[in-house]
């Protein structure tokens, strides 16, 4: 009983610097919540008595936990993705290191602009960059979680970095011309101008939403322009332009209370991806002004 409360007491210790690890790596508080407490029942089964660096230990669990909770996730969209019968419900519109919490803190005041980077990521990049380049986990801890050599951790880190650092969630674009875009796109929308919705999206065009906003009505994910398209044609009637930490983006909003973020990727001049957030810890943390 007594190791019990030692365990308990630890995981105490850690648990904003665990939960900050699963929110960066799931974008999704309920399961960064989930997977913080499969890691205390990993810990609480577990004989830690020979294991020097118990937080070290914690975020290689819950690394690999999120890790196998991505590619769940993965898995079941190409299922639905590849499910032609698939019957849409109404849309929405209609290592120890510094200090644990605030590691925390300084975790949670990420956007919302680098979670859509970050979701472009293979599982295993997005495991290695998080790990390591934001919380300082040594390729040699890390490397066993994916399953590879510590070489093979650190080209997975660095291509993941390459691409955060590369690809900018706001496009090639600028505030007003993303406006434009944004705003044409949500009147083609209500207006059910079908045609005109195709003609903004890229062909590769992905459409992705949050647990929270599937509860909503919204699909988990749609990919290319004509499913796209066809989704949103006709609704949208309660989503309006807003900043989103000071990008162009939009929200759904009913009765002018924010309810759901959408955010837009625009690549040459195309919408290339929306990411629809509605969990309302992500939406707490946003900056939010509707235009």
């Amino acid at each position: 009983m007594q190791d019990q409360d030692w365990l308990a007491e630890r995981f105490e210790h850690d648990r904003g610097r665990l939960r900050a690890v699963a929110l960066r790596m799931l974008g999704s508080s309920a399961e960064a919540d989930d997977a913080v407490q499969e890691a205390w029942l990993r810990l609480s089964r577990s004989d830690v008595s020979e294991v020097g660096n118990l937080s070290g230990w914690l975020t290689t669990v819950v690394g690999r936990i999120c890790l196998d909770m991505l590619r769940s996730r993965s898995t079941r969209r190409e299922d639905l993705l590849d499910d032609a019968a698939d019957t849409d419900l109404p849309p929405v519109g209609a290592t120890a290191g510094p200090d644990p919490e605030q590691e925390a803190v300084l975790a949670d005041s990420l956007g919302l602009a680098l979670l859509v980077v970050l979701d472009t990521l293979s599982p295993a990049e997005r495991l290695a960059f998080v790990l390591h380049d934001m919380f300082a986990v040594p390729f040699d801890e890390l490397a066993p979680v994916i399953g590879k050599s510590p070489d093979a951790a650190r080209q997975l880190a660095s291509r993941a970095r390459r691409r955060v650092q590369g690809q900018s969630p706001t496009g090639d674009v600028d505030q007003a011309r993303r406006r434009e875009i944004v705003e044409a796109f949500l009147s083609a929308a209500r207006e059910g101008r079908f045609e005109a919705l195709v003609t903004m999206l890229d062909p590769d065009v992905v459409m992705r939403a949050d647990a929270t906003a599937v509860s909503y009505g919204s699909t988990s994910a749609k990919h290319g322009a004509a499913a796209v398209a066809g989704y949103w044609n006709g609704m949208a009637a309660e989503a309006r332009t807003a900043l989103l930490d000071g990008v162009v983006n939009a929200v759904w909003a009913p009765g002018g209370k924010v309810r759901v973020a959408l955010a837009f990727t625009i690549v040459d001049g195309r919408i290339a991806a929306i990411d629809l957030t509605a969990d309302r810890d992500r939406l707490t943390d946003l900056d939010v002004t509707i235009l």
